[in-house]
């Protein structure tokens, strides 16, 4: 028998995990540690991963325990695993549940522990203390009735995550049922939705393009009640509105937009970050939609994009059932434990890879394209204040002659070309003779465009950021990336997302992305593809030189 290898993992005391990208066992042992751990950094040959709480946290509610997470570690790991991580895991992973929210008989909210020295602790912390009332027992604590929202943030700010059990209003009752005559829920979507019900409310994670608002939708149909869906613009409330009307039994006259456009309230609401966030005279002037009806069930598309004002509102709503759907919980502004306290913990969660092996996603491959500035702009760079240096390593010409050439390359393929800037996205419009679409192009010009895209009227389209998100261009076959926000991860992951809805001509899709050499660009493009790292996509680093040559 010849002896095995050593495992692709080295665990660390300090709570990193290195992978080996090579090993034969890397796809497997990536798999199994991103249900708990974060990716870090990324180089070519060594993945650093670290363990932190809210990933335990977030793995413990989706149904992982301790013992789990600590068999993946020792199954993968080259050395034994340090001692300290395995008490610091087993005690982390334990805080989770010996707080919880109830309700007694009569509608009282109680906090409940399960041991004394806990409740004294946390009731010693002043945000939280005069969050509750006077104490029932030993054990138990009663709330302030509003305060359930803003206890789960502090609780969690201290290190001890409540477990939600207060159960949630019905809402008023609306008859929504699923049509599936010529289609069916996939199974990875029925479990996202039973473990949603079964656990309460949470946040499912899902592969752009595996079917998030068929999700939403088999919710909808199980819960039965007035809902209120939440997207990021205009074009997504329509897109959500033409698949509702599609897949289930609700009729035009059920479903109601609420946006800067059009102001309807029906038992299916569908209304924007925009209008809920919208001031006048300082107020929030569109937050009686909250109320307006008895809302049974809030969506909330692309949940990783929650402005924070929406979040006070949300703090507001935990009587309401609530689902969180996005493609990766990962936040900028690292608000990731607000999700989790206010919208709920991530209950379920599909791996990219594994919805590609089983046909539901297109397989992508990934290319980071270097370009090297002419001496005159390499000076000029040189000479920049730091905030002006991303701007001109993005925007650099030498940019320009590759957008042309991979065009070329990918001839007869439907392509987006994707920037920041708005000068940069005309002038790359009119050098590829090509439409434009950028925030101020109104929603009737953009959904023109998109529906030309679709049917192959238009084979190339340039699109600023608005293009990130909800937006369904299932013929995308080839995305070039000239620009982004700096080293966004979650805008990396909606980019190729673009490409991922699987394709009728079977075409394996091409994500390129085009980096100043030497430059800050560089090093952003480095942050921007940790996420897609840790989900099993690599990139193939190519030379601009060697595309002109070709």
């Amino acid at each position: 028998m010849p002896e095995s290898l050593p495992g692709p993992l080295i665990v660390q005391s300090d709570r990193t995990v290195l992978l080996e990208v090579a090993h034969p066992q890397a796809e497997d042992a990536r798999h199994d540690l991103a249900v708990f751990a974060e990716l870090e950094r990324a180089p070519e040959h060594i993945h650093s991963y670290r363990i932190t709480r809210l990933g335990l946290w977030n793995a413990r509610a989706a149904g992982h325990s301790a013992d789990d997470m600590l068999a993946t570690l020792t199954k993968y790991s080259r050395f034994p695993i340090p001692q300290s991580v395995s008490v610091d895991i087993t005690e982390t992973v334990n805080r989770y549940g010996r707080l919880r929210i109830e309700r007694d008989a009569e509608g009282v909210l109680l906090l409940t522990a399960t041991d004394r020295a806990v409740l004294a602790e946390i009731r010693r912390a002043k945000k939280v203390g005069e969050l509750l009332f006077e104490q029932r027992d030993e054990n138990t604590v009663v709330m302030q009735p509003w305060a359930r929202g803003e206890l789960k943030q502090q609780l969690l700010k201290l290190g001890w995550p409540a477990e939600d059990l207060a159960g949630y209003t019905p809402g008023t009752p609306h008859e929504i049922a699923l049509v599936e005559d010529s289609w069916a829920l996939r199974d990875y979507q029925k479990d996202a939705v039973r473990s949603f019900f079964d656990n309460g409310s949470g946040v499912v994670v899902l592969p752009c393009g595996a079917g998030k608002t068929l999700v939403g939708a088999g919710a909808m149909a199980t819960a039965k009640t007035n809902t209120l869906i939440l997207v990021t613009n205009t074009v997504s409330a329509r897109q959500w509105r033409s698949e509702l009307l599609k897949r289930t039994t609700l009729t035009e006259d059920e479903i109601g937009e609420y946006s800067g456009q059009t102001k309807e309230i029906k038992p299916v609401t569908i209304a924007t970050y925009q209008i809920l966030t919208a001031k006048r005279a300082g107020q929030y002037a569109h937050l009686a939609l909250l109320d307006a009806l008895d809302w049974g069930l809030i969506v909330y598309d692309e949940v990783h994009l929650l402005p924070a004002p929406v979040f006070k509102l949300t703090a507001e709503l935990q009587a309401r059932r609530r689902l969180g759907l996005t493609a990766t919980l990962v936040r900028e502004d690292g608000r990731e434990g607000d999700v989790f306290s206010l919208i709920g913990p991530k209950r379920f969660d599909a791996p990219w890879k594994e919805i590609e092996a089983q046909g539901f996603i297109s397989p992508a491959a990934c290319y980071e394209v270097r370009v090297d500035l002419p001496q005159s702009e390499r000076l000029e760079y040189a000479a920049s204040a730091d905030d002006q240096r991303y701007r001109l390593a993005a925007t650099a010409d030498a940019k320009l002659q590759v957008v042309t050439d991979l065009v070329a390359k990918h001839e007869g393929e439907s392509i987006l070309v994707i920037g920041q800037y708005l000068d940069q996205i005309e002038e790359l419009g009119l050098l590829l003779h090509a439409p434009t679409l950028t925030g101020s192009t109104p929603v009737a010009e953009r959904e023109r465009l998109y529906e030309e895209f679709r049917t192959g009227v238009t084979r190339v389209l340039v699109v600023s950021k608005v293009a990130n998100f909800s937006i369904d261009l299932p013929e995308a076959s080839v995305a070039i990336q000239v620009s982004g926000s700096f080293g966004s991860r979650q805008e990396e992951a909606q980019r190729l997302g673009r490409l991922l809805r699987p394709k009728e001509s079977g075409l394996t899709a091409s994500f390129y992305t085009l980096v100043a050499r030497d430059t800050v660009d560089q090093d952003f493009a480095q942050n921007r593809q940790r996420f897609l790292a840790e989900q099993g996509y690599s990139y193939t680093i190519l030379d601009a030189h060697s595309l002109t040559a070709a």
